[in-house]
């Protein structure tokens, strides 16, 4: 029940922390005025008393990010061992492989019982040659209509 009502909070501070971060102006909003008077402190970075939308967002984002480790340290304490857990058929202990001598590559062999019925295959045939006599004959002449 915890985590579901984390997960609504966190949801709802994202969506409040997107909407107070559009609403706020940027700090080269003033650029366009080519560096005039008063424009190249906040081109460049001067603060002034900060507003209420960014006091907003910086709470908000202490508050997201305090969720975000919270939720990841629950999660990773409330995790069953592997032990207890329902794993079904991979809870069975598997058979090891036997190792191949370094650096020889061992290829994998299916079981005989399971190994479907192999028929050799047949030699191939060298490619048929062509007689003299077709390769020099012509195609007939298409027959013209009057």
């Amino acid at each position: 029940m915890l985590m579901v009502i984390l997960n609504v909070v966190y949801v709802l501070v994202a969506i409040a922390m997107i909407a107070l971060i559009l609403m706020q102006r940027g700090s080269g909003a003033a650029a366009g005025s080519g560096f005039g008077a008063g424009a190249s402190g906040t081109v460049f970075g001067s603060r002034g008393a900060s507003n209420f939308l960014s006091k907003s967002t910086k709470w908000l984002a202490v508050v997201f990010f305090a969720i975000s480790l919270f939720m990841a340290w629950y999660a990773g304490h409330s995790a069953r061992p592997a032990a207890q857990a329902n794993l079904g058929v991979m809870s069975q202990a598997a058979t090891p492989a036997p190792a191949a001598p370094a650096g020889e590559l061992q290829i994998p062999q299916a079981p005989a019982s399971t190994a479907p019925a192999t028929r050799p295959c047949p030699a191939a045939a060298p490619p048929a040659q062509q007689a003299p006599e077709n390769a020099q004959q012509k195609s007939p002449a298409p027959s013209q209509k009057d």
